[in-house]
């Protein structure tokens, strides 16, 4: 398909959004209703904007809109740093999935928090917007600077999220993540993008994943094979809201926030921010002959493999729901980052086709967690026994939801993991086949029992049943449409496929 390049102003217009949202929350913070409202018009807008620029990228067209010059460059020698916004294939699988869940998570989050009556709810739908606003910015981003910068904009913005309680275990956790995403970007990340740039010459992606940005300097011998080496592990462990072990402590530390924020971390914004960048650099950056040439893909798959099998075991320890959904979380990311560092055409179909899977299935387990809090203020999975027919929306919606985490038909995970098995085989790794088969198996014990418990389970002493007792309808509405989604990108995977077919042509 031929590629042409549009301008366009829709992308800026899209990028301003959410940021205008966060002002209109601030100016409205004393009116509950107008202020939630403008959250929600926001949301839609948003969603409405990435949906009209699908058609021209179906048709081969790479949407572009240039900001601002940071630095002209030096001629002939590096390219001008700029702010410059992108709209292709791998950018409209995040967008759509960030612009679409902002939506449901913003009509979720007004019934969780007037039920759990929470203070700060201005802040809180303020700094809401701006993380999306920052994960707009990434999705869009059309180079590593303007990437980096809204991958820093995520995590300041998120951070007042984390800490929201406001108690001993909110700052803790805020703190912690905090530390280890500003850590690890100032000491990866960022001397990485400076190196980048140096050697290369500029920091733009190119339009295909096959030509990186080393390519030619590495076939002409300018550029040593160790030195491309190191850049590739800076920029793996620069990103890290990917969860990779060993930097994903941050991650369960961050569930002492509220569950809107849990949502917003683990299928919105953050998570989704970092194997969207680690895939993106991986796939644009370096490029898949790159890739090839210095037996970086591969590695790159045992590697995350052992965090899909060490989070997946540690979520089986694991009592309270949020936490052990944390720690599910670590895992699932990590078949993104394999899934493209397998290299072969499926492999990367189900890497980044994960990137929507997971994300609606995901914000549905989360959102049924916090609907369990809300009726009835239970947190560990060992008090749930019976509580399926106090709650059976709630919990159908997280039997199914957790269906597509196992990767079962004929939900969406199961086209990830379909793909993903069947990359391993084009990459002849049994080893991999043999990963994502032991992960599987232990996905249905960490997920199988709660719903088991649920629905078959001895209510705990002293609870008697009476009678469904759902949460309010403005957290079970979004549940359900959450859910439904979910069922629906598995049953009709063409759709999103296309972008991710616009990826890997």
């Amino acid at each position: 398909m031929e590629i042409t390049t549009v301008n366009d102003v829709k992308l800026l217009i899209a990028l301003l959004v959410p940021l205008i949202g966060t002002l209109g929350v601030m100016f409205m913070g004393k009116n509950e209703n107008v202020r939630e409202g403008v959250s929600s018009a926001a949301s839609v807008i948003l969603l409405l904007l990435v949906a009209s620029m699908v058609p021209a990228v179906l048709e081969g067209k790479v949407l572009v809109y240039h900001m601002f010059t940071v630095f002209n460059g030096i001629e002939g020698v590096t390219d001008p740093l700029t702010i410059k916004l992108r709209a292709d294939g791998m950018s409209m699988i995040f967008a759509l999935v960030a612009s679409s869940l902002w939506t449901i998570a913003v009509y979720y989050s007004m019934g969780y928090m007037r039920a759990h009556q929470e203070h700060a709810q201005t802040r809180f739908n303020a700094c809401f917007a701006l993380a999306i606003f920052g994960a707009i910015g990434v999705a869009f981003a059309d180079n590593l600077f303007t990437m980096y910068l809204f991958y820093e904009v995520v995590s300041v913005c998120t951070y007042p999220l984390v800490a929201h309680a406001q108690d001993k275990d909110g700052y803790n956790g805020a703190q912690k993540y905090i530390v280890y995403l500003t850590t690890t970007a100032k000491l990866f990340l960022l001397p990485a993008l400076i190196l980048i740039y140096v050697i290369t010459g500029t920091l733009d992606f190119p339009t295909n994943i096959s030509d990186g940005l080393f390519t030619d300097g590495l076939s002409s011998g300018n550029i040593q094979n160790w030195t491309v080496i190191m850049l590739y592990i800076f920029c793996l462990f620069g990103f890290a809201k990917n969860g990779v072990m060993p930097f994903h402590h941050w991650l369960p530390g961050a569930m002492v926030a509220p569950t809107p924020v849990s949502a917003l971390l683990h299928a919105v914004a953050v998570v989704k921010v970092g194997v969207f960048c680690t895939t993106r650099t991986m796939l644009y950056v370096f490029g898949v002959d790159t890739m090839h040439a210095l037996n970086l893909g591969i590695p790159t798959a045992y590697f995350v493999g052992f965090t899909v099998i060490a989070a997946s075991v540690l979520a089986l320890s694991k009592n309270n729901l949020k936490e052990r959904l944390a720690y599910s979380t670590i895992s699932q990311l990590s078949y993104i980052i394999l899934g493209v560092a397998l290299l072969t055409p499926a492999g990367i179909d189900g890497g980044l086709i994960h990137i929507v899977n997971h994300a609606f299935s995901k914000i549905t387990l989360f959102f049924c967690a916090g609907a369990i809090m809300i009726a009835h203020h239970k947190k560990d999975i060992s008090q749930m026994g019976g509580l399926g027919k106090s709650m059976p929306i709630t919990f159908a919606c997280f039997f199914i939801a957790s269906l597509s985490m196992i990767g079962a038909p004929p939900v969406a995970g199961f086209v990830t993991k379909w793909n993903l098995l069947v990359g391993s085989i084009q990459a002849h790794q049994m080893g991999i086949l043999l990963i994502l088969i032991a992960s599987t198996m232990l996905n249905v014990g960490y997920f199988a029992p709660i719903t088991y418990k649920a629905f078959f389970g001895k209510r705990p002493e002293g609870e008697t049943y009476q009678g469904i007792q759902e949460a309010p309808l403005s957290m079970l509405i979004p549940i359900m449409i959450a859910c439904t989604i979910s069922v629906l990108i598995g049953i009709f995977p063409n759709f999103m496929m296309q972008f991710v077919k616009a990826v890997t042509g």
